[in-house]
């Protein structure tokens, strides 16, 4: 019988524990979002970038993976009983689509973007592609096949899509599509009946179940569910369909012949949860008297008592991998699938000299070494857990330790940590005696690259770009107020970044697609309200405001070209200039300021104020574009501008300002390819201090949510550390005065040299249309010499919080 133990509290960063079937001894590994992992299995295979589907054969012998991440796409082989990867073949684009044929000697796959679907033969234990069938043109026509059934017996393939929201009927005799049928919204996957009859269709942005009729061709029934349905289990006999609702936190169990919801499983650690669990796949025992349920931001299996349909009750809780994507059981053992893997790190080879090899498709000789690329969007590797169904027992040790690896409960939506009387409250509603909240968002640095020369920080001057010469209002801030150097995003790139700063949450379909089109595999980017699908169910943080009473106004944050990305930002957009780095930061700050006096001369100023300061974000080396210390340096002159005219305000007295990057892509970090910069100013915040608490994006939501008086938005910000240390009860009114820029704001890129080109070549309409690894390749280069290397790789070391001190200068 293996025993089990648990050691609570031990909040490392490091490698996978090691388990045998005799005992067990779990490491709690601390994520940078302030979640820990104690994951439950006897192994753990090593995976690729994203794993989001696990196909299991006919005969239970195989299984297979597929690969869907921002970097190298592949499909995997594993022999299920030697838990041994069979074949690994590298596919060109991919995304979640893979099923086995009836007779197991086919495994059909997504082609992603290029709207095909890849037949590959399985012969001596491997893949052999033996054909593709195009549903249309490649991408930029939109199609994306996502789940794929097959009918061996009629030789035909059903396909259903994410960007044409359609059903494709394929006639695999001729790899014709026969029929197509529109499906109104995003289509996720599909489960033909035994009887081949019936294909049951999940609506991921239609928040339905489709039954389609095979021989009427049309939909039979639609059966209302949760938000965001996405994977579907169907019991033996078809009596029952279970849907994972991946935004609200549940299962719906529906009964097929009724066609209707019979019961809901909340698959939360806790009653009435906000948003946050995101259950993504379901699967069943094989007696079918037990559900497991992957709650991807929970980082865990959901176990259910399903044995009386509609009485179904819970049973507990299984600690897996970071973000679990998919769940299968075979016999007694359950295999999930870590989207994330088992940890996060640091990334000092983040801007790589040899990135340009990481081209997609790209594949190494046997014997060619090279330093691993360390960007952050293809930085974690999937892996495959395997876990023994646990007795009442053991589901009892693996449920404590899922509620000792999360840090979100009930009590913390209303009861927040903090100290008595400080400006942030503890208590959701209590008043606080800041009035007016600025909150600006910059693009995509890491801590290191700005301020690791900082020396009362945990910096790394080895790996700073844009240090005090370039940005001295940013060093000046924290030399004047507080030093933040244990700070991380909870996003990887800008895509679901927008969506993390203002909403504290990023959907299944965001974190699921934008490795797509980062990878440059087509798709679009879906964050910043540009699709509802992707936005999650408390909407954002303007949406809460307007729930809670809160005035508020976006100075370029969710609104392009002036326009309104969400309804509820119409009329509250302040005449300013969006992502559009032609235009300087230190403009928009005049744009601000205009605004704002008015404001505060008809006493009109909002509680909320979002802005958006993106320009060191950079040009790369563009040729006739400033220079990336140029962008750098007017983004720092336009922050301390900004801090110094609201510092000589009549509304400093009541105001703080907030500032953090979307996310940290754009570098490398000693620490954590999370870990960023932020800063905090106002009369109430305190000076001269360094704190090295390990705050997130969602715990500054959290402390704005609380100043506001506001509750939390979801899991993830109720969870949070609210930034409470920053403050002081004793008010300094010193106004901030900016300091001149060093560098010469004019300068431009005039060298016509490879970089140059490079540069030229990309898109710069849009944040992150541009490969962001190409990008930091050409600014290491552009700054540190051609043929610079960076530092030796570094371990990630997250700061215990029984090791945190507070230190005053």
């Amino acid at each position: 019988m293996r025993c089990t133990l648990l050691v609570a509290g031990l909040c490392l960063a490091t490698s996978v524990f090691a388990q045998s079937d005799e005992a067990a001894v779990y490491r709690q590994i601390k994520l940078p979002n302030g979640w820990s992992l104690t994951p439950a299995g006897n192994n753990a295979i090593t995976l690729g970038d994203l794993p989001l589907n696990l196909a299991v054969s006919k005969n239970k012998k195989f299984l297979a993976v597929t690969n869907n991440g921002q970097s190298t796409q592949s499909i995997q082989l594993i022999d299920a009983a030697k838990q041994k990867i069979l074949d690994d073949v590298v596919i060109p684009k991919s995304w979640y689509g893979l099923t086995f044929s009836n007779n197991d000697k086919m495994l059909y796959a997504s082609g992603g973007n290029d709207n095909w679907i890849m037949q590959y033969a399985i012969r001596n234990n491997k893949l052999k592609l033996e054909d593709s069938i195009a549903l249309g043109e490649k991408w930029p026509v939109k199609i994306s096949p996502a789940g794929i059934a097959v009918d061996d017996k009629n030789d035909i393939l059903y396909v259903v899509t994410k960007e044409d929201n359609s059903l494709y009927i394929v006639d695999l005799t001729s790899k014709k599509v026969t029929e197509k049928f529109n499906l109104g919204a995003e289509a996720y996957t599909c489960l033909l009946s035994d009887d081949k009859k019936t294909l049951y269709i999940s609506l991921w942005g239609g928040d339905k179940i489709l039954y389609y009729d095979v021989a009427a061709k049309n939909i039979r029934s639609e059966i209302a569910v949760g938000d965001n349905p996405n994977e579907i289990y169907l019991s033996k006999k078809e009596k029952y369909l279970y849907v994972a609702n991946a935004n609200d936190n549940s299962v719906s169990v529906i009964d097929v012949a009724q066609a209707k919801v019979i019961e809901t499983l909340n698959a939360a650690l806790y009653p009435n949860a906000p948003s946050g669990s995101t259950s993504n796949a379901v699967a069943l025992s094989e007696d079918e008297k037990t559900l497991y349920i992957a709650n991807a931001d929970n980082n865990c299996l959901s176990v259910y008592d399903v044995s009386t349909p509609g009485k179904s009750s819970s049973k507990g809780f299984i600690p897996v991998g970071w973000y679990p994507t998919n769940v299968k059981v075979v016999g007694k053992k359950i295999y999930v699938t870590n989207g994330k893997g088992l940890s996060s790190m640091a990334n000092p080879h983040g801007p790589n000299p040899v990135a340009k090899k990481q081209a997609v498709n790209y594949q190494k000789s046997d014997n060619e070494t090279t330093v691993p690329v360390q960007y952050i969007a293809g930085l974690f590797k999937g892996t495959l857990s395997i876990i023994d169904e646990p007795n009442a027992e053991q589901l009892s040790a693996y449920s404590q330790q899922v509620y000792n690896n999360t840090p979100y409960s009930k009590d913390k939506e209303l009861n927040a940590q903090g100290e008595a009387g400080n400006p942030v409250p503890m208590k959701v509603g209590e008043a606080s005696p800041i009035k007016h909240v600025f909150y600006i968002v910059k693009e995509n640095r890491t801590y290191d690259q700005v301020l690791g020369d900082v020396k009362n920080g945990n910096g790394d001057p080895g790996l700073v770009l844009f240090g005090e010469h370039v940005t001295p209002n940013l060093h000046k801030l924290v030399n004047e107020f507080v030093l933040l150097d244990n700070f991380y995003v909870d996003a990887e790139v800008s895509a679901d970044g927008h969506n993390w700063s203002m909403g504290a949450y990023a959907t299944d379909f965001l974190e699921k697609t934008w490795p797509t089109s980062y990878g440059g595999r087509g798709g679009t980017y879906s964050g910043e309200g540009k699709r509802e699908i992707a936005n999650g169910k408390a909407g954002f943080i303007w949406d809460h405001c307007k729930r809670n009473n809160v005035s508020f106004r976006t100075y370029g944050e969710f609104a392009d070209d002036g326009k309104a990305n969400i309804p509820v930002l119409k009329g509250h957009i302040a005449p300013y200039t969006g992502w559009d780095l032609s235009v300087r930061d230190t403009v928009r700050y005049y744009q601000w300021e205009h605004d704002f006096d008015s404001l505060v001369a008809a006493n009109a100023l909002p509680q909320l104020c979002t802005m958006r300061f993106g320009n060191d974000h950079t040009e790369g080396v563009r040729k006739g574009k400033p220079t990336p210390f140029a962008h750098v340096a007017d983004n720092d002159l336009a922050v301390g501008m900004f801090i110094e005219h609201l510092s000589k305000s009549p509304a400093w007295k009541e105001s703080v300002v907030f500032i953090l990057e979307d996310d940290a892509q754009n570098g490398p970090d000693h620490v954590d390819a999370h870990r960023s910069t932020a800063y905090v100013a106002g009369g109430l915040v305190k000076r001269h201090f360094v704190d090295h608490t390990m705050y997130s994006t969602t715990g500054m939501i959290r402390t704005i949510e609380l100043i506001l008086g506001m509750p939390p938005m979801t899991q993830y910000d109720a969870a949070a550390t609210p930034m409470f240390r920053c403050f002081t009860t004793q008010a300094d009114l010193t106004p901030f005065t900016h300091l001149p820029a060093n560098i010469n704001l004019n300068d431009k890129n005039v060298a016509q040299n490879k970089l140059a080109e490079m540069s030229d070549k990309l898109d710069w309409s849009k944040e992150d249309k541009i490969p962001d690894l190409v990008l930091n390749d050409i600014l290491w280069k552009s700054i540190k010499g051609e043929h610079a290397e960076t530092p030796g790789p570094s371990r990630a070391a997250f700061i215990k919080q029984s090791e945190m001190k507070d230190d005053d200068d």
